[in-house]
């Protein structure tokens, strides 16, 4: 063993097994895809309370899901000791937003195909799901579900009202009633005709009618 070899450090000779090509292409492919990821979540986002962060978030993802597969390929132990690593990963965000998943999982697999070297699928698959997305999720549905909320004095007022709302949507369900000394309280999921409200004015003209509500819902929660 000479003087040298001491100081071989196989670190050094493993670093120098990277391309840098490569690697400069992987990563920057990577930022292009999570780029149009953050695009198309941007564009497809219906909430109240749009989150920045959880779109860069996403680009972010799917390059540091890209460097530990570029690692992972590399070599067959480092790829079991990233296993266990990972393993104890945990995190603790709840996910606000159903379709906020699905980018989740199209950021972290977009950022494992281009890590494993398939480019082509990776610019392929991701154009395809965001066309997929843009005419699905921007589709206008003519057919909203609401919650209708009447207060009434007595019976009557009740049948009339169930009559007029028979006569004026399409699907008409009572999803709550309560009874109370001071009246009724009926709450019930329509389906309108024409998507206008004129059907509250002709609600309050009921005798025994005293107010009527009208809200979206989604079958989660009402806005």
């Amino acid at each position: 063993m000479t003087f040298s070899d001491i100081f071989k450090s196989s670190f050094l000779e493993k670093a120098t097994e990277f391309s840098v090509l490569d690697v400069a292409l992987a990563m920057l492919f990577s930022f292009a895809i999570g780029l149009f990821i953050f695009y198309v979540y941007k564009k497809t986002f219906s909430g109240v309370m749009y989150s920045a962060s959880f779109g860069v978030s996403i680009m972010a993802m799917t390059l540091i899901t890209t460097l530990i597969i570029l690692a992972v390929t590399s070599n067959i132990i480092l790829s079991l000791g990233m296993v266990g690593a990972l393993s104890i990963v945990r995190f603790r965000t709840a996910v606000k937003e159903p379709l906020d998943i699905a980018f989740l999982f199209w950021a972290i697999s977009a950022g494992i195909v281009v890590g494993a070297g398939l480019i082509p699928l990776a610019v392929i698959g991701s154009v395809f799901i965001g066309i997929i997305l843009l005419v699905f999720v921007n589709r206008k549905s003519n057919d909203t579900p609401y919650i209708m909320v009447l207060n009434l004095d007595n019976d009557q007022a009740e049948s009339d009202c169930m009559a007029l709302i028979k006569a004026k949507t399409k699907k008409n369900l009572i999803k709550a009633k309560t009874v109370s000394r001071n009246g009724i309280e009926l709450t019930v999921e329509v389906r309108l005709l024409d998507m206008s409200a004129k059907l509250l004015n002709e609600l309050l003209e009921i005798n025994g009618v005293n107010n009527a509500c009208l809200v979206s819902y989604n079958g989660e929660y009402t806005a």
